[in-house]
């Protein structure tokens, strides 16, 4: 996550469409149900009635094209919804709006590059963005990636409907300088919506970002994204379990910093309410690891920073360069300190010094010390190699292994305590976001460079 800024201009503008209802190609002006089928092209704006069901097929997505407050998309299982390259496509849900699209484990939904194999570039698309009523900690944000688009409210349980078993490869749009649509990008979005198996492959920006909200998800996949793999602010209050992120050594935001995490309470690190604090477990969060090639700028595991509280435990976090835990501002120091924030049973393996203090943290006798001291009293497990958490085969870039091997120390030891005795939470004995099943097999794909559509 870049600085973001709260107004942001409309750089790309909706195209216009005349087709009638039942047309192949998009919707009419009319209300009521338009289907798109295979071969079809979704575009333009879609206003309050008007519900699209595009069927089974592929679809070609043209233009920054808006879903308004009232309409609805529907998405049918195996659908693939390229890009077009000329005028490149973004999806954006706006408040009031809903989108249906649940795929299975057999036939999941794609949205990629309409470039050929081997031609397909992270920021090919823009990527897809909800955004709902539900409550941030800023004063009528519009979101970013020249969208202009209003979100957030005070309905927290606000429903902007369901994505599952959901690719999204390529994204990434740069609108305008520090201002970029991620791979999908929540804005305000509440608890009413489900979000469930949905992967975001060479992102060119984030691959999750949170603005605020209280939506929460299970199954998540970042993989090989430019910037941060799970981006977290504007008051985001959510629950995430089951989340693995895997970088590409060779591919990294050169003008910023990519994390697996990170978090703020704002872009200013204001006391704004409510305050960002993401609750968050069984993640595996996997870095570069020292590989041969590895580009600069691969950074933390875990990036909290700007008055954020967090709670992250049963965890796995190895091979990032920098480090593994960063705590940055008085205030992040703080919430840690005096348990505002929870850091418990987790596996940390970095290439640098595993705990680190930013330099903006002047809190009398603050020290990367007492952070490590606090982490370890509270079960987290400090190694001296990746090898040590004895997963599988989980750096390989094209068929990563992230389950534990007969013998791992991430097989047993999780706690669920606190917040994370809410019933959301699988009380599950392992650390990471894996044990014995591996929930990517079938609709995930670590191959998008060569997959034909």
């Amino acid at each position: 996550m870049k600085l973001k800024h709260s107004i942001v201009a409309v750089l790309m503008t909706a195209v216009a469409f005349t087709a009638c209802k039942k047309d192949k190609n998009t919707g009419g002006e009319s209300s009521g149900t338009i289907e798109i089928t295979n071969g079809g092209n979704l575009t333009g704006t879609f206003k309050k009635d008007q519900h699209v069901v595009v069927r089974r097929g592929t679809i070609t997505l043209t233009g920054y094209t808006y879903f308004e407050e009232g309409a609805s998309l529907t998405i049918e299982p195996g659908t693939v919804i390229k890009s077009s390259t000329s005028n490149k496509g973004a999806l954006i849900m706006e408040r009031g709006s809903k989108i249906m699209a649940e795929g299975t484990a057999q036939a999941p939904i794609v949205f990629t590059s309409g470039r050929p194999v081997g031609e397909r570039t992270p920021g090919d698309w823009g990527g897809i963005i909800l955004l709902g009523k539900a409550t941030v900690n800023a004063t009528n944000p519009t979101i970013e990636g020249g969208v202009g688009r209003q979100y957030g409210g005070n309905v927290d349980n606000d429903n902007s409907g369901s994505l599952k078993y959901i690719r999204i490869e390529f994204a990434g749009i740069a609108a305008e300088l520090n201002s970029e649509i991620n791979g999908l990008t929540l804005g305000g979005v509440g608890s009413g919506t489900t979000l469930e198996h949905i992967m975001v492959a060479y992102g060119n920006d984030d691959a999750f970002e949170f603005f605020g909200g209280t939506v929460n998800a299970k199954y998540l996949v970042a993989y090989a994204t430019a910037d941060d793999d799970f981006d977290f602010d504007n008051g985001y209050k959510g629950k995430i379990q089951f989340a693995v992120s895997l970088r590409d050594p060779e591919f990294v935001d050169g003008g910023d910093a990519g994390n697996g995490i990170e978090c703020d309470n704002n872009a200013s690190g204001s006391d704004a309410a409510p305050r960002t604090r993401p609750n968050l477990s069984n993640f595996t969060i996997l870095g570069p690891n020292g590989a041969a090639n590895t580009a600069a700028n691969h950074n933390f595991a875990n990036r909290f920073r700007r008055n954020t509280a967090f709670v992250l435990n049963n965890s796995i976090l190895l091979g990032h360069p920098d480090g593994g835990l960063s705590l940055e501002s008085n205030g992040t120091y703080n919430a840690f300190i005096d348990g505002t924030s929870e850091f418990k049973n987790n596996i940390l393996y970095a290439l640098a010094a595993p705990f680190k203090m930013g330099s903006d943290v002047t809190v009398a006798g603050a020290s990367a010390a007492a952070i490590e001291a606090k982490a370890t009293a509270a079960g987290t497990v400090k190694l001296t190699s990746s090898a040590g958490a004895g997963l599988t085969n989980a750096f390989s870039l094209t068929s990563p292994n992230f389950l534990p091997a007969v013998g791992s120390v991430a097989l047993t030891g999780a706690s669920f305590t606190g917040d994370q005795t809410d019933s959301f939470f699988e009380k599950v004995a392992y650390k990471g976001a894996f044990g014995a099943v591996n929930w990517t097999t079938g609709w995930a794909s670590w191959t998008p460079k060569t997959n034909v559509y």
